[in-house]
């Protein structure tokens, strides 16, 4: 058989270059984001999460794009996941805010980069056999960007970190809470990208891009906040609508008039 001819060349292994590029690159930001803090530039370590978002973003969508996914590439990028979106942002926080707190602010930190290491973990094992259409919790990107945005928004305006210290741990709990949650989120997987679309849209996203331009901090922070919003907002929707379908189904027999005769 060919398989055991010893003149066969044996086949060459390694990694796709292109999207592990991407990968990369957005785990230098998280690594950056970390570096910046440490040296008291917060603007400068929010703006490298943001930047890592955008690059997590691309190194997918490259793959797929130039059929180069590979388990290589997935096990890679979650653990560039768990720096730029996990750790980074909970040491960033830390160190411009939660410190303040003391044993809590350290305590609220870990359980953020705690949640942030779930929640991966479970969308790895949710892989193919989760609705691609929601985000069971909490994205950990989405998580991330609020942290960072708060931080971005108050260095912005002058805020000291210690005088607003019991809100950042507030976030904090909150945003690593909601991603271990079984709260749904839109994963936006469904809109066609490649699909014709009304004039008016291009109008709307030129708008988009305008207002955050003049303002980056306070609009990303609110946009990121209004989606981490939506989870529960939907779920709670969702389940009325469910029970109210329940209690019609229940009723239904009772009424005699839908009966036949």
């Amino acid at each position: 058989m060919v398989e055991n001819d010893p003149k066969a060349k044996p086949r060459r292994r390694g990694i796709y270059l292109l999207p592990n590029l991407f990968t990369t690159a957005a785990l230098f930001g998280g690594f950056f984001a970390v570096l910046a803090a440490m040296n008291g530039r917060f603007e400068q370590a929010a703006i490298a999460i943001f930047a890592a978002m955008v690059l997590d973003g691309l190194d997918g969508r490259v793959a797929r794009m130039t059929n180069t996914q590979t388990a290589f590439g997935a096990e890679y990028d979650s653990l560039s996941d768990m720096v730029a979106f996990g750790l980074a942002p909970a040491l960033v926080m830390y160190v411009w805010s939660l410190n303040a707190l003391g044993q809590f602010g350290w305590l609220a930190a870990f359980v953020y980069t705690a949640s942030a290491a779930l929640r991966l973990a479970r969308f790895n094992t949710q892989v193919g056999t989760a609705d691609k259409r929601y985000f069971q919790g909490l994205p950990s990107p989405s998580a991330a960007a609020i942290m960072a945005g708060s931080v971005w928004v108050a260095v912005d305006h002058g805020i000291d970190g210690a005088a607003v210290a019991p809100l950042a741990g507030l976030i904090t709990l909150a945003s690593g809470l909601l991603m271990v949650s079984n709260l749904r989120y839109s994963s936006f997987k469904e809109i066609d990208f490649r699909g014709k679309v009304p004039f008016f849209v291009i109008v709307v996203v030129m708008l988009g891009f305008a207002v955050v331009i003049v303002q980056p901090p306070l609009v990303l922070f609110l946009i990121f906040f209004a989606y981490a919003v939506s989870g529960p907002v939907y779920t709670l929707t969702h389940l009325r609508r469910r029970r109210a379908v329940r209690q019609a189904g229940q009723k239904e027999p009772d009424g005699g008039t839908d009966q036949a005769p």
